[in-house]
């Protein structure tokens, strides 16, 4: 190997190692957070013992679970815990007092009710899904974990809500007291990055070609992953509320403007030769999206001005095609998704009022939502039986573990990962709190060495969970070690019951990790049918004029293909396919909402009420040539009618348009969908 050889590749060997380094070292900010967490635990476990809380170790267990390295995400988180867990309490009561003289069906009735908050938890985001399902699981650490004892299930749900209100306290006064980094902080390096991603996407469309689907896959999954970070801000300051609507408006318009770039490309490239307003209209539409401070708000808001004035001007006159329409319109588009961008990225920073308040709703399937319901159902009727043909003392216990396992993975991006990292996580913290109770502690009571003892598992799992790949193996070391530790005031040592509880756990999650796999799967392929399907209803809702508003189908169809990208599978062509044919789907729905949109108004103006109608009608019938048709017409009155009425009736005959153009060009798909006339 020559001298350069040996130089690049020691190069090279250092650069992993950094990098290595870097990803794996901990770093003095992971310190912190696991100080945090610990420091948190042990105030909540000593507060806890003073209070005299029958569920003790349940405060700690509640820091435990709020561990998050961000103040905003453990508040959002710590509130729907102790909302999910009054709710869950309360069932627990109910459903002891109705079934509590017959076991079976308290189990039973228990089951469906885990099920259905599984089943309620997939349609709901981040952390309000988390509080879903904890409402289900509750139950029972509240009633099936008392089934031998009824009369004590209303003292256990009084104690459980106790001990959470000691955890949430605890774990909030040590993240202010310590300065936890603010949520909305960490937010805003990526959102710029995301905002100046998205502006680069748009600058080589409109001056190079279409970067494509995949190219826009890719800057979506840079966009969605910030959404859960966004919901999480609003309870953080004073203006929490108006930083948190200012990134969820920014996310919407990053959105926007990937589609209304490659959109204004698409008409551009249907002009043979572009007129005077039609250039003017490109060349304001990038520099909206240049590089440095030419974006900022007030020159956007002049170029936006100019652009309505070119778009009314093209609509006055009788000589504009619609394919020019359609492009000023789409210039006016990006200016418009600029300016929220900008606006919104401002009000994250600054705390001011965004422009606007939207929401950034999440795409689910109800087939992936029913099996997840049903697979925790039979996960848990099938453990019941088989602990009770066992006979096991502690099998309410188990029971509860295999609840709370099977629960929590139903709510994560990747249920399979989920449970590796459970079946992992698992005997590690078995081998921690059993440490701990014999070798550290060894009969020695006392809280200062419970709290140095418990330490080095706490750093451990903070540690280990701040890395993806990890997460869960340190996530489940950290919440179950408390759990099989059971911390008392005296603290107990009885190594038969330490040993069975620790081997339930493990089976709890050998059980979770087979239920998984061979209890109702889904393959990438169903994921992607269940995916198609539930567009194809968006879509025929749309068309017909139903459902939410463009900007709102526009999120949700963007989280939509965040999701269909990951489950994209096959050869390169046959991924390219796919995505082209659900970014199809996603450009007609968000087209359909919008015209919709426009046309509701447009017909309660006097003489519009027929062209009205068959505009709509086309819509509901999605035949390209009558979408043309509507379109002309539309454009053909907009020069008898006032500038307002003007400027509705371009963006609605610019939707109808781009709808006629989509379904042309993919109307073999759209025909393999059962959409009409297409």
């Amino acid at each position: 190997m020559s001298g350069a050889a040996q130089r690049t590749g020691g190069a090279g060997f250092g650069e992993r190692l950094i990098d290595t380094l870097d990803r794996w070292v901990p770093q003095p900010a992971a310190w912190a957070f696991a100080i945090r967490i610990w420091l948190a635990m042990m105030l909540a476990l000593y507060a806890a013992f003073w209070l005299q809380l029958d569920s003790a170790s349940s405060a700690a267990v509640c820091v435990a679970i709020l561990a998050q390295p961000k103040r905003g995400q453990a508040l959002s988180k710590a509130g729907y815990r102790f909302l999910g867990t009054v709710v869950g309490g309360i069932v627990g009561i109910v459903l002891i007092a109705l079934f509590g003289q017959d076991r079976v069906l308290l189990l039973v009735s228990f089951a469906c009710w885990l099920g259905l908050c599984v089943f309620v938890a997939q349609f709901l985001q981040d952390t309000r899904a988390y509080g879903a399902m904890l409402s289900g699981y509750t139950v029972a650490i509240i009633a099936v974990a008392h089934i031998d004892a009824p009369q004590t299930v209303f003292d256990a749900a009084i104690g459980r809500v106790a001990a959470m209100a000691v955890g949430i306290v605890a774990i909030t006064f040590i993240n202010d007291a310590l300065a936890s980094p603010s949520t909305w902080k960490a937010l805003l390096p990526r959102l710029a990055a995301a905002h100046a991603a998205a502006k680069a996407f748009a600058r080589e469309s409109l001056t190079q070609v279409d970067p494509g689907p995949e190219r826009t896959a890719a800057l979506i999954r840079q966009i969605a992953p910030m959404r859960g970070d966004a919901s999480a801000i609003a309870g953080e300051l004073d203006d929490g509320v108006h930083r948190a609507a200012g990134a969820r408006s920014a996310i919407a318009a990053l959105y926007v403007l990937a589609a209304a770039s490659r959109a204004l490309t698409a008409a551009m490239s249907r002009i043979p030769e572009p007129g005077k307003r039609v250039r003017e209209a490109q060349t304001l539409a990038l520099r909206a999206v240049s590089e440095g401070d030419e974006s900022c708000s007030e020159a956007l808001a002049r170029d936006g001005a100019r652009l309505r004035d070119l778009v009314d001007a093209g609509m006055c006159d009788a000589g504009a095609t619609l394919d020019e329409i359609v492009a000023l319109q789409r210039a006016l588009d990006v200016v418009n998704a600029s300016t929220f961008a900008e606006d919104g990225v401002r009000a994250l920073s600054d705390g001011h009022e965004p422009l606007r308040h939207i929401a950034l709703p999440t795409h689910r399937d109800f087939q992936v939502a029913l099996r997840a319901a049903l697979r925790v159902m039979i996960a848990f009727g099938l453990a019941a039986g088989l602990f009770i043909l066992l006979g096991l003392p502690q099998s309410s216990f188990a029971l509860v573990q295999v609840a709370a396992t099977c629960s929590l993975s139903s709510v994560t991006p990747d249920p399979r990962k989920f449970a590796q990292g459970v079946l992992i996580g698992m005997p590690l913290a078995a081998l921690c709190a059993g440490f701990i109770l014999f070798v550290m502690l060894n009969g020695n009571q006392g809280f200062p060495l419970l709290a140095i003892a418990m330490a080095p598992p706490v750093f451990f799992g903070c540690l280990v969970s701040l890395h993806p790949p990890s997460f869960t193996i340190g996530f489940i070391t950290l919440v179950f070690t408390p759990v099989l530790l059971a911390p008392e005031n005296p603290q107990s040592y009885d190594p038969q019951t330490f040993l069975v509880n620790a081997l339930l756990v493990v089976f709890a999650a050998v059980i979770l990790f087979l239920t998984i796999r061979l209890v109702l799967p889904i393959s990438a392929s169903q994921h992607r049918a269940f995916a198609l399907e539930e567009a194809r209803e968006d879509l025929a809702e749309a068309l017909a004029g139903e459902g939410g508003d463009a900007t709102t189908r526009t999120s949700l169809n963007a989280d939509r293909l965040f999701q269909f990208s990951a489950w994209n599978s096959g050869s390169g062509a046959v991924r390219r396919a796919s995505l082209h044919h659900a970014f199809a789907v996603a450009q007609l729905e968000a087209a359909a909402a919008r015209a919709h949109a426009q046309l509701r108004p447009l017909s309660e103006v006097r003489g519009l009420a027929s062209l009205i109608g068959r505009a709509r009608e086309a819509l509901a019938a999605a035949g390209s040539d009558d979408l043309d048709r509507a379109a002309r017409a539309l454009i053909g009155e907009a020069r008898v009618q006032d500038r307002t009425v003007r400027m509705q009736l371009a963006r609605a005959a610019a939707d109808l348009a781009t709808a006629s153009r989509v379904i042309r060009r993919h109307g073999r798909f759209f025909r393999r969908l059962s959409l009409p006339n297409s």
